[in-house]
């Protein structure tokens, strides 16, 4: 758990790039991070953002919810395993 991994930074157990870790320090691609002297492989996997252009049709709103129950333009947009969709700008 983070709060685990938090004690174990307090602790001195955790090193990057051969200094003792602080809580809330950022580890980049190119440190080396070692938990009880041993070097912990750290994957960096490029974060590219989904962009959609959503020609709304008339009558859809854009709201996550709706007490009166009209279709919203997330009712159509393809199903995200991780993230959420964020409207940006006007779609009428």
């Amino acid at each position: 758990s983070r709060r685990e991994i938090e004690e174990w930074i307090v602790a001195g157990r955790i090193s990057v790039n051969g200094e003792p870790a602080d809580v809330g320090q950022k580890v980049g691609p190119g440190d080396r991070v070692r938990i009880n002297g041993k070097l912990m492989p750290i994957r960096f996997a490029p974060r590219i953002p989904r962009v959609v252009l959503y020609h709304k049709p008339e009558g859809e709103i854009v709201s996550r919810d709706d007490p009166e129950g009209r279709p919203t333009v997330f009712d159509r947009l393809p199903n995200l395993r991780k993230g959420r969709w964020i409207a940006v700008g006007r779609l009428d």
